[in-house]
């Protein structure tokens, strides 16, 4: 049945039941009888409609705050369906608080910044990225003009000229910021922020890598280039002086090579595609190994000296060759003629070590936190010299990144340094 129809039925029967009582209280007892009888029933009928109508009106006023009444008649349909709709609204509002909840939970774990405005530009909401990114607080600068908050010119004529569509970089707080305006209904924008800072980094250190390579390769290329040429221009040349260049060519050919090897071996490092083999290392022969390549290296110019008082440890044999005989090598590269160089393996108190001590010219405070940086040197005369390529300390430094450990430097200009490769206790089990 229609539910209109299930709505006035039973108030049209009650309706009804009064007038036939009242016909036939009048049939029976006369008119005035039977017409009180209905003013009666009507006025009774008025009184309960009231009635539910003064508690509906309460509870409508504080629905939290009162109990649903019960109803009568009609009234009984029109509260269950009250209390239907109030229960389907409490569902409502607990989802929409649940989506609220993961929503803000959300923007609170975005990298990203994320500032809600109005048309006219005054904050409404931001995330913690938002605020680390342009130095707000939701709860102090809610409802300010942003252009007052960030008082950046480029940030402030990006926003009066409105060409938002390429974002904008600033450099606030120390940081490389991007900033971009999406606009959002009729009357709201989102201020959308990241943090380029790391990646204007890396892509300087690339385009710096990129610069130093090519000016490393060059060099030698230059002289071989220039040597053939002199070559083909004079076949003529004497003995002593095409060996003499023949030398050189060779010594240069070797340089370059080493180079390439070396970034080989650093783009290896980095590479996901190359992950960590882990063995059993025998640290005696390793370290034994490394000293003799310095010695043959030093040619009998330095006392290198080998102290071994740890334990295996479990990692790539090879890498650490590689990260090892770097430091060794650059102790004697660095170390004048008679002094000595000590090579060590000791347990530390959370850690195992490899030391490199030499007596060599030092290092200023200075230069001591980019010695890891590629192609960074010291002094540049000096390093061209001693044949370094400038990547070995860099090598050293991923070697080992990848089994947990780091690079300790300590130095003192005319009096040597001490390279510690420190490396976690937990290598020993795997």
């Amino acid at each position: 049945m229609n539910p209109k129809l299930l709505f006035w039925v039973p108030a049209l029967l009650r309706l009804a039941t009064v007038f036939v009582a009242g016909g036939v209280v009048w049939w029976m007892a006369g008119p005035i009888a039977g017409l009180s009888l209905v003013l009666l029933g009507a006025v009774v009928a008025l009184f309960v409609q009231l009635t539910y109508l003064h508690r509906l009106g309460e509870w409508l006023d504080e629905p939290a705050s009162h109990r649903l009444p019960d109803g009568w008649g009609a009234w009984t349909e029109v509260f269950a369906r009250l209390y239907r709709l109030r229960r389907e609204d409490e569902r409502n509002q607990q989802e929409l608080a649940e989506w609220l909840a993961r929503f803000r939970q959300a923007m609170h774990l975005l990298p990203e910044g994320v500032a809600i405005m109005d048309d006219v530009l005054f904050l409404e909401w931001c995330n913690p990225a938002a605020e680390r990114h342009l130095g707000l607080t939701i709860e102090r600068d809610k409802g300010l003009r942003v252009t007052n908050l960030v008082r950046h010119p480029d940030f402030i004529d990006y926003i009066i000229l409105g060409r938002y569509e390429q974002p904008l970089t600033l450099s606030l707080r120390g940081r490389k910021i991007e900033c971009r305006i999406i606009p959002f209904e009729n009357r709201r924008q989102i201020l959308v922020t990241h943090d380029a800072t790391d990646t204007e980094r890396i892509e300087a250190m690339r385009r710096d890598f990129i610069a130093n390579a090519s000016h490393e390769l060059r060099t030698p290329l230059t002289v071989i280039v220039g040597f053939l040429e002199i070559a083909m221009s004079d076949p003529c040349m004497d003995t002593a002086t095409r060996e003499a260049h023949l030398k050189l060519m060779t010594e240069q050919g070797q340089r370059m090579q080493r180079l390439i090897e070396d970034m080989l071996t650093l783009s290896r490092l980095e590479s996901d595609e190359f992950p960590l083999r882990r063995e059993r290392v025998d640290i005696a022969a390793l370290i034994e190994s490394v000293a003799s390549e310095a010695r043959a290296l030093s040619g009998g110019r330095h006392e290198i000296t080998v102290e071994i008082d740890g334990p295996d440890l479990m990692g790539s044999m090879e890498e650490l060759r590689s990260a090892f005989a770097n430091l060794a090598s650059n102790a004697v590269r660095y170390s004048p003629q008679g002094g000595t160089i000590a090579l060590s393996w000791r347990r530390g108190v959370d850690d195992l070590q490899f030391a490199v001590k030499d007596c060599g010219i030092g290092i200023d405070a200075q230069h001591i936190s980019r010695l890891t940086e590629r192609f960074y040197r010291v002094d540049k005369s000096r390093s061209r010299e001693t044949q370094g390529t400038g990547l070995g300390l860099a090598i050293v430094k991923h070697v080992l990144l990848r089994h947990g450990g780091r690079l300790k430097i300590s130095s003192t200009p005319g009096e040597g340094s001490t390279f510690i490769a420190s490396l976690p206790n937990t290598s020993l089990h795997g």
